[in-house]
């Protein structure tokens, strides 16, 4: 049995899609359909940057979804691949989990890339530029995360927002609270703690305002529901009902990715194949989670074409 997973913001980078675009019509069908749904010129900006403009929330979000569903498009039109047919279930890591609900018909594409232009948007605006911070623990279980958060908080904000895979939590909330969390990590039995280059307290309470912004858009969204489970990252559990995923993307803003729990689980219902498409960040937690699965990262067309000749 097989998942086809998608990665999350961190995988951006500059030239993500060109060689794809330049060796695939569909590709480039996708890009274009992007770019005209959020009256921008994002794939420029994904192909020729700058770096900081790409990275800007707002612009990494749709990028990576395009670029994942980009893959998926050719591993289907021009692999004659049908997900409905080679897969028993899907997920997708934070903003990766709208990519996994267009992959299964919950939204069109056009839409999904709005909804994370929104969502973009809407979580650099929750706080203020500065206050906030996220720092992934190395060596760190989610016990020993949970309780380094509560004896670095001291009144402020600090929590578990990534449970990536056995060794590595990534915690969010107030700049002061991570950064005391980062100087205590050894008396935790802790590696080490690493703050995170990102521009805003993502998968935490800070992040309400955002939930709230997501909630009406949403609101807004039509959605068939989806033709295949989706592992849900803050339930660990599979969905498939339209009000339902509405619901969780409105609590995945600040809640946890549970997303060593989401590989567990489908492990658990014999999942023993996971394909990552347009990435390769997932994979290796893949394999620290279920090391006897099956993981592989499609980000090329020679990956494209090898999957194709293997399933």
């Amino acid at each position: 049995m097989r998942a086809f997973i998608f990665p999350g913001q961190g995988s951006q980078a500059v030239g993500m899609g060109s060689a794809l675009a330049a060796a695939s019509p569909v590709a480039r069908q996708v890009f274009e359909e992007v770019d005209e749904a959020l009256g921008q010129h994002l794939f420029r900006l994904m192909t020729e940057g700058p770096e900081g403009e790409l990275t800007l929330t707002e612009n990494a979000q749709p990028a990576i979804m395009a670029n994942a569903l980009a893959t998926l498009r050719v591993l289907e039109v021009e692999g004659g691949i049908a997900l409905a047919e080679k897969a028993e279930a899907v997920a997708g890591h934070s903003l990766g989990e709208y990519s996994a609900l267009c992959a299964v018909g919950a939204f069109d594409l056009a839409t999904t890339a709005r909804l994370l232009k929104t969502r973009g948007q809407a979580m650099q605006a929750a706080v203020p530029v500065g206050e906030g911070a996220m720092a992934a623990l190395l060596g760190a279980d989610i016990d020993k995360a949970e309780a380094l958060a509560a004896a670095a908080a001291e009144g402020e904000v600090c929590t578990v927002a990534n449970d990536n895979d056995p060794g590595q939590v990534v915690i969010s909330g107030h700049r002061g609270a991570i950064e005391r969390a980062i100087a205590m990590v050894k008396d935790h039995g802790i590696k080490r703690g690493v703050l995170l280059p990102v521009s805003a307290p993502f998968h935490c309470p800070l992040m309400q305002p955002a939930a709230d912004a997501m909630a009406r858009a949403l609101e807004a969204t039509q959605s068939p529901g989806a033709f295949l489970p989706v592992y849900a990252n803050v339930t660990a559990a599979p969905v498939t009902d339209a009000a339902t995923i509405r619901q969780l993307l409105v609590e995945q803003v600040t809640g946890r990715v549970r997303w060593r729990e989401s590989i567990a689980a489908m492990w658990a219902a014999g999942i023993t194949e996971f394909v990552e498409l347009g990435g390769k960040v997932l994979t290796p937690m893949v394999k620290r989670i279920a090391p006897e699965a099956d993981a592989t990262s499609v980000v090329t067309m020679d990956d494209i074409e090898a999957l194709v000749g293997r399933i």
